[in-house]
Parts: structure tokens; C-alpha cells; sequence
């Protein structure tokens, strides 16, 4: 069996990395980036007609969107101790799905314009009024969250799974909004999932690929 995940880790394609470091799966990384036409050529169109990373390709399935694939591989694989991050009954299902569903229609947008304008573009590009607009918009939306983390260590429960994933990649993206200081229960929750071994390695293969 080969399971091959395509893009590069400082990206989308972190979500189905840091599902597959959690879970300890054996796989090929090809390190397909998007600059110069990368994502469109005969080749990788085959794989995902959109043009956009991440894809996965596991024995002939193929799999694009970056949710897609972190919710693929938490359902089709478990670690080798039987570890799971995928729902275990209908109620954790629900709220793998709605959770990782919000985090993409409520969360990303603002979150990556507030990235964006904040903190990754070069500087004489941003437009803070954009991150602040962002930054407001995401104020109520985080609430929400705040308020179903009280009484939970996880979304999903007292267990680490891969709604956890979907959501943080998010909303990692923000740590320095005022709508996330706001949000004491939510900005916890984000560093103690950011701060697990797999995401950590996950961004050092974002790193090492950055440097000449």
C-alpha cells in the first residue's frame, strides 16, 4: 500500500500531514508547492482538476480539499496502538462534522486576511485595516467556540480528534487577534493543540523547506 500526500507543509496541506504524524502512518511526502504553475500542469491536474494542494492519493483513491483529507485519513487509519482520532459514536460524528464544516464557512476566510495582514505578508503589502476588520468579524464567531469549550478539553469530548485538527489549523492563524484574547477557553485550547509533538513536526517540515 502507498499513501502519498501531496503539497507543502506551510499550507493547507498541514491538516492531512498533522493527521498522519498524529496517527504514526507511513507515507510519501512530495512536496508540491503552487508558485510558477506548479499545481497546473497535465500531471497534478490528473490528480485534482482544481489545481490546488493538498491531494492524497491512497492506492488509486484520490482526495482533495484540505478538510477532506485530515476527515479521510482520521476514518480510513488508525495508529498502530489502535490510537483513532475519527468519531467513535454518532454523537462524536456530529460533532467532528459541524465543527470542522464551521471552522471552513465561519472561521477561514477572516482568519487567513487577518494572517495575511498581520503577520505574513511583507510588510509594505499588508493592509491593516483588513486585519481589523477581520479581527472584529471573528470576535462573535469565536465566542461560540468559547462558550462550547466550557466543561470540554476537546471539541469532541475529553479526546483529542481530528474535529481538534480541522479547527486549530484555523484558528492557529490568529493567536494574536484581540478576538482571540477575548476567548481565554479557545486560545488554551489552540496552544495545547498546537503544542502536540505531531503539529510541531509538521512545522518543522514547513521550515525546511522555506530555507535556500
Amino acid at each position: 500500500m502507498t499513501l502519498r500526500i501531496y503539497g507543502i507543509a506551510a499550507s493547507r496541506t498541514s491538516r492531512p500531514l498533522w493527521v498522519a504524524q498524529e496517527l504514526g502512518l507511513a507515507y510519501e511526502h512530495i512536496a508540491q508547492g503552487y508558485e510558477g504553475g506548479g499545481t497546473h500542469t497535465p500531471e497534478f491536474l490528473a490528480l485534482n482538476p482544481n489545481g490546488h494542494i493538498p491531494v492524497i492519493d491512497d492506492d488509486g483513491i484520490i482526495v482533495w480539499e484540505s478538510m477532506a483529507c485530515a476527515l479521510y485519513l482520521a476514518e480510513r487509519f488508525q495508529a498502530a496502538d489502535g490510537t483513532s482520532l475519527a468519531a467513535q459514536n454518532h454523537a462524536e460524528r456530529a460533532e467532528i462534522l459541524r465543527w470542522s464544516f464551521w471552522a471552513v464557512t465561519e472561521c477561514e476566510k477572516d482568519a487567513l486576511s487577518f494572517l495575511m495582514h498581520r503577520v505574513a505578508m511583507a510588510e509594505e503589502r499588508r493592509k491593516p485595516e483588513l486585519a481589523l476588520q477581520a479581527d472584529r468579524r471573528l470576535a462573535p464567531v469565536l465566542q461560540v467556540l468559547e462558550q462550547h469549550l466550557q466543561g470540554r478539553s476537546y471539541i469532541a469530548g475529553e479526546r483529542f480528534t481530528v474535529a481538534d485538527i480541522c479547527v486549530a489549523s484555523v484558528l492557529a492563524w490568529v493567536q494574536r487577534a484581540d478576538a482571540m484574547a477575548a476567548c481565554p477557553r479557545v486560545s488554551e485550547w489552540v496552544q495545547r493543540c498546537t503544542a502536540r509533538p505531531a503539529h510541531l513536526q509538521v512545522r518543522v517540515m514547513a521550515r525546511n523547506r522555506a530555507k535556500p
